[in-house]
């Protein structure tokens, strides 16, 4: 038997929102591997690791606020959380695979290529994963060319906001971005719903049970509090937090000779020479 899906029983607050989570998640992320990529290389791994955490806990925190308004008529909905958790993890990690590319490799040319793709694939496994966390009395069947279209855009969002990334460019920069981002992956979201088709069992279970808000809202409380304590750290100047990072040494090459370093003595200044002007002799004559 058919059932009928409605993906906005609270209308527009869940996109809204979720949009706004995703925006989120990906200003913090992009500023993170902006950061990463002006402090000494023994700084890297950490802002690389706090900006693949804080992408892909706001696109999962996204996805199941998006998922808050879906229901499905005459058959309760509930999440098996070891697989709700673990497309987080998913999520998470190969993000942070992808950001780890662009991070060290630089965003042009193969890095941000591969880099993108890998990170395109984790939002869009994270999507159908947390898909698979669903338990209710039917099965789902997808429309694999809607399917292929939504794995594409994620493609395109990561590939885009990595791009953006590597341009050093301020936080304004970032939040452009990251606005581009949290459009596409609500697009995405959204566009894999579309593909979406719920088939009931003819036996099923009375509509009784609780709503997806009430099931979800625990499992979003720690991805929200780690989005607000990246936030806090990203907002205040990370230098003055996190301590100041040891400036990386100067290279040796071959051929170039090094910069001796400068000294400041610590009183004042020393004064300039003055320049001596040599002694003319008069021209006049001399009484004899």
């Amino acid at each position: 038997m058919q059932g009928t899906v409605d993906g906005f029983s609270y209308g527009l607050v869940t996109p809204l929102v979720a949009y706004v989570m995703a925006c989120l998640g990906g200003a913090l992320g992009l500023r993170c591997t902006t950061r990463a990529r002006l402090v000494a290389h023994s700084w890297r791994p950490g802002w690389l690791a706090l900006g693949s955490a804080a992408i892909g806990s706001g696109i999962w925190t996204m996805h199941f606020i998006a998922m808050m308004g879906f229901t499905v008529a005459g058959a309760p909905i509930h999440y098996d959380k070891p697989t709700t958790y673990a497309s987080l993890g998913v999520a998470i990690i190969m993000v942070g695979v992808g950001i780890f590319i662009v991070g060290y490799r630089g965003a042009t040319g193969t890095a941000l290529f591969t880099g993108g793709t890998i990170t395109g694939l984790g939002i869009a496994s994270m999507h159908y994963l947390g898909m698979a966390g669903m338990r209710f009395s039917g099965k789902l069947e997808y429309n694999t060319f809607t399917v292929s279209v939504s794995v594409a855009i994620a493609m395109a969002a990561a590939t885009a906001a990595l791009w953006a990334a590597g341009q050093v460019r301020g936080f304004a920069w970032s939040v452009g971005a990251s606005l581009v981002m949290g459009l596409a992956v609500t697009g995405m979201h959204y566009t894999g719903m579309a593909a979406l088709s719920v088939h009931l069992h003819a036996t099923g279970t009375p509509a009784e049970g609780d709503s997806p808000a009430a099931l979800l809202a625990p499992m979003l409380v720690g991805p929200l509090a780690f989005l607000l304590l990246a936030g806090v750290v990203v907002v205040f100047d990370p230098l003055m937090v996190v301590g100041r990072p040891d400036r990386t040494r100067a290279e040796h090459r071959p051929g170039v000779p090094a910069h001796p370093p400068v000294r400041h003595s610590a009183g004042r200044p020393a004064p300039r020479a003055r320049r001596r002007v040599p002694h003319r002799e008069s021209r006049t004559p001399q009484n004899r």
